[in-house]
């Protein structure tokens, strides 16, 4: 292979194939970790133990990666790669407007809860804050990469600050208040913060000199500074964004997991009453004692004693000398708590979305040879910064805005559904 440009065409390889060995290890577990619905089944092992062969199987498609010739790889990095990080990035915004959400309303319990004030002056603050960040932000695209000639960055960076203004009013309406009480400028002001560093990360990605100063003046030093900055909050983002995507799936895909264990004949489930006014037997295990006293204190429903105490039963009815994949303290004998195939999924996508940041979403093309290249005229392959690049964070960053006024708007459309009426 003949690279333009040998350092960045080498390195850009060498990246998708470590990464294709990662996300082609996250596929095969989640292939044979289907229908796993609860830990008693054997192959709920392989989520849950096997380190050992399971580094070996992801170092051995590591060499294996080096084997495959160039080809697959270009057509890996151009198509597949960036549509499955478009999936995970629309995953990661689902989950960023939850947490808005989940910021405001934390805030909310807790200065309700305790009566700090501390508390409310947190929410008020990072508020302020955020869109304080928004405006600054704003002010320094617009001086510095929409100059005269750049209508494009214009018309992006005024059709943020539009969204924001339209954000920002939606969320505090008469209407919007009365059907959700707690929707506000908190929740807006995280949403306008990643739609606006969606943005900026847009333009400063673009390959324009001329209206991107970064470009213009991108030494080492800039762009390393530029890189580290950018992979810092790209890490933290990609480390929330794929645990919580991978144990939240009954958020995502539905409670699929879930199952109810076959009782055996003659079993009846204990009902809450009995569970409260029963008192422990000397006879009972003390699991099952404490498990009574957490269901008199309230810190645990009635159902946790039937599943104990249906367990207990199920490894008794087993034949001597049986060995059990689940431990009876195991809490997902009865259901896993994530879906185990859409957790590796998830990280698959992940992968993804990482080799695409690490190569800044660069496309690898092949062309002719340069003038005087003198070695047989064959044909060169160029590393180069896709218009995609800009586009998909443009893209990302109205979604989110569509996604957030949404939530505000889908309580006020469908009362009924929510539970507003």
């Amino acid at each position: 292979m003949d690279c333009h440009e040998q350092e960045s065409c080498f390195g850009v390889f060498a990246v998708h194939r470590i990464t294709f060995a990662l996300a082609l290890f996250h596929m095969i577990l989640a292939l044979l970790l289907m229908d796993v619905t609860n830990t008693r089944s054997k192959r709920a092992a392989i989520q849950n133990g096997w380190w050992g062969p399971k580094i070996a199987a992801w170092l051995f498609l590591v060499v294996f990666t080096f084997l495959i010739p160039n080809p697959f790889f270009m057509f890996w990095a151009n198509y597949i790669a960036p549509l499955l990080a478009m999936f995970f990035i629309l995953i990661g915004l689902v989950l960023l407007v939850d947490v808005a959400h989940s910021w405001s309303e934390w805030c909310l319990d807790q200065w309700e809860r305790h009566g700090m004030d501390g508390w409310m002056y947190l929410l008020v603050s990072s508020t302020v804050g955020l869109y304080a960040s928004v405006l600054g932000a704003t002010f320094v695209l617009y001086h510095y990469f929409a100059p005269a000639g750049c209508a494009a960055n214009r018309t992006f960076i005024t059709i943020n600050l539009v969204i924001a203004i339209l954000l920002t009013i939606l969320c505090v309406h008469p209407r919007i208040q009365e059907a959700n009480p707690r929707s506000g400028l908190a929740q807006s002001s995280v949403v306008l913060a990643y739609c606006t560093y969606l943005l900026t990360s847009a333009l400063m990605n673009r390959d324009n000199k001329q209206c991107n100063p970064i470009a213009r003046g991108r030494g080492e030093t800039t762009k390393s500074t530029t890189v580290m900055v950018g992979a810092l909050f790209t890490f933290v983002a990609i480390a929330y964004s794929t645990t919580r995507a991978a144990t939240q799936s009954q958020v995502l895909v539905g409670n699929t997991t879930e199952s109810v264990a076959l009782a055996p004949s003659g079993y009846e489930p204990v009902s809450m009453a009995a569970a409260i006014t029963e008192q422990p037997q000397p006879k009972e295990p003390l699991r099952i004692q404490a498990i009574r006293s957490a269901i008199d204190a309230g810190a645990l429903p009635a159902s946790a004693l039937d599943e104990e105490i249906h367990a207990q039963d199920e490894e008794e009815a087993l034949p001597p000398g049986t060995v059990v994949s689940a431990p009876l303290n195991d809490d997902e004998r009865s259901g896993t708590r994530y879906n185990y195939s859409f957790f590796h999924i998830i990280f698959a996508m992940a992968v993804c979305y990482m080799a695409m940041l690490l190569t800044d979403w660069q496309t690898i093309k092949i062309g002719a040879p340069p003038p005087n290249h003198g070695q047989n005229d064959s044909p060169m392959v160029y590393i180069g910064v896709s218009p995609a690049s800009m586009w998909i964070r443009i893209v990302s960053s109205w979604a989110c805005a569509l996604l957030y006024s949404w939530t505000l708007l889908a309580p006020v459309v469908m009362p009924e559904r929510f539970g507003y009426v």
